[in-house]
């Protein structure tokens, strides 16, 4: 495991996977999927239906993403040492 990863295992919420971590947010009503890869240094979002809806997550773009949640996420990414401008960037 990276030092990335494991900072990023040592914040709330956050699961490492091989060579990613994920965390989940749910709040207002919407569910959140968080994965940072390592390798490619980069931040994806994932839209997760509600729990017995029967679809599947989908990617989602970062400005349909609660403002709080982002923050949340460049915050983590700090902690983590991490440059929290990685989750800004484009795919």
């Amino acid at each position: 495991m990276s030092d990335a990863l494991d900072g990023l295992a040592d914040r709330e919420g956050w699961r490492v996977e091989g060579a990613a971590a994920r965390v989940h947010y749910e709040g207002a009503g919407d569910r959140y999927s968080v994965e940072y890869y390592a390798p490619s240094d980069c931040v994806l979002y994932w839209k997760v239906p509600p729990a017995g809806d029967g679809e599947t997550a989908v990617p989602v773009g970062r400005t349909t993403v609660p403002t709080p949640l982002r923050e949340r996420i460049r915050a983590d990414l700090a902690a983590a040492d991490i440059d929290p401008e990685v989750e800004r960037r484009s795919l």
